[in-house]
């Protein structure tokens, strides 16, 4: 499988001639969901979430079909009957010959103050797990962890802690459209060196084979 890091938490996968795209939402690519075969959203949010992108993919692909929670599904389904589908924690499904499990069931507490909207992560091929906006810990293990490195609502720490709990083999940064180069290197060292694990990035398109 194929991984290509897209800006912010967009990523593509690719396997057997099909492509997978998980999150073309506001901050990634005009472009990002181009060409999927399955599209895969976590949460409503518009970094994740972008509505004219996710119909600009359905409409270029009639075959395509998209995967995603309640709040987005709705939005979309009237528009492409049949080819979109509501998923929660626990559910497992195949996407255009992916085979993805479903993980979590809330957004991370951003303030006590701001309610908190529904986010699942996608675990895809028993192998790669996204988890969006959401520190959630999958019951299996997990070889290639999509690790959401800077947020309004993560501390260093927590994605410390998070690499620790989950200890995948290896660790990739998304939702990293916040974070300014100059401070790349504080966050690169103390996850290489606190997190346990296999800490690296990928520039947007640059591609990793998995």
């Amino acid at each position: 499988m194929k991984l290509t890091k897209r800006l912010h938490s967009c990523v593509q996968l690719e396997k057997d001639g099909r492509v997978l795209v998980i999150d073309p939402g506001a901050f990634s690519e005009p472009d990002a969901g181009l060409g999927a075969d399955a599209l895969l959203v976590t949460h409503e949010h518009p970094d994740h979430f972008d509505e004219g992108r996710l119909r600009a993919a359905l409409d270029a692909n009639p075959a395509a079909a998209l995967w995603t929670l309640r709040s987005v599904a709705e939005r979309l389904a009237p528009a492409y009957p049949g080819r979109v589908h509501t998923v929660g924690h626990g559910d497992a499904f195949s996407a255009a010959g992916f085979e993805v499990q479903v993980h979590g069931e809330l957004h991370a507490v951003i303030h006590p103050d701001i309610p908190r909207v529904t986010n699942v992560g996608y675990l895809v091929e028993g192998s790669l797990f996204h988890p969006g906006d959401a520190l959630t810990v999958p019951e299996v293990a997990v070889d290639t962890l999509m690790l959401p490195v800077h947020a309004p609502w993560n501390k260093v720490a927590e994605v410390i802690d998070y690499l620790r709990e989950v200890k995948p083999r290896r660790a990739i940064d998304i939702h990293d459209a916040y974070l300014s180069d100059i401070a790349r290197p504080v966050y690169d060292g103390a996850l290489a060196a606190l997190g346990g694990t296999d800490h690296g990035r990928l520039a947007a398109g640059e591609a990793a084979q998995l």
